[in-house]
C-alpha cells in the first residue's frame, strides 16, 4: 500500500485532534474531488516500518483523539488487507483513541468486513458535487453518512454519528 501524507493535529476529519494518513488509489474518481492526486495506488511512497511507527508516535500523545484513514480510499481492494491489519493493532495499542475511516463505499457494501469491527465512525459514499454542502460536518455532500460504526454493529442498523 502506498500512502500520500500523514497529517498530525488534524481538526477537520473527525473529532478532536487526529493524525490522518492519507492512503494513495481510489477507483470511484468523484467530480470535484477535494484530493484527485490520490486515486492512482501507484503514487505516494510504500507504507512501511517507519511510517507506521510514525502513527504510532502521534497516536501516544494524550491529546491526540484517534486516527483518521482517508485518502484516496483505505478500502480500495489493494488498501484493504493493510488497512484492516493497521486498524486492528491501533485498537489493540491504542484502545482508548478513536479509529474514523472515510470511503466512497457504502456502508452496506463494507459493514460485513474485517476491517469494520475495528471503527468507531465511518463515514461513507462518493462525493456528490451537485450535493455539496458546506454546512454538514466531517462529509463534502449530503448523500454522505457519518455512521456510528459500533452502534450500527450492535443494532444491525445503521445509527448515525452525532454531529
Amino acid at each position: 500500500m502506498n500512502y500520500h501524507n500523514i497529517t498530525r493535529d488534524d481538526m477537520l476529519n473527525g473529532d478532536g485532534l487526529r493524525v490522518v494518513l492519507w492512503v494513495s488509489g481510489c477507483e470511484h474518481h468523484c467530480k470535484g474531488c477535494q484530493n484527485p492526486v490520490t486515486w492512482d495506488p501507484q503514487d505516494g511512497v510504500l507504507f512501511d516500518r517507519e511510517a507506521e511507527e510514525e502513527i504510532f508516535r502521534e497516536l501516544e500523545k494524550s491529546y491526540i483523539s484517534g486516527i483518521t484513514f482517508s485518502g484516496g480510499d483505505p478500502l480500495l481492494p489493494s488498501n484493504e488487507p493493510e488497512i484492516t491489519r493497521l486498524a486492528k493493532e491501533i485498537r489493540h495499542r491504542f484502545p482508548k483513541k478513536t479509529i474514523w475511516l472515510y470511503t466512497g463505499y457504502t456502508w452496506e457494501q463494507v459493514e460485513e468486513k474485517e476491517v469494520v469491527k475495528d471503527l468507531d465512525v465511518l463515514v461513507d459514499g462518493t462525493y456528490v458535487e451537485e450535493l455539496k454542502n458546506t454546512q454538514l460536518h466531517w462529509r463534502g455532500s449530503a448523500n454522505q453518512r457519518v455512521i456510528d460504526v459500533q452502534e450500527s454493529l450492535r443494532t444491525g442498523q445503521i445509527i448515525l454519528h452525532d454531529e
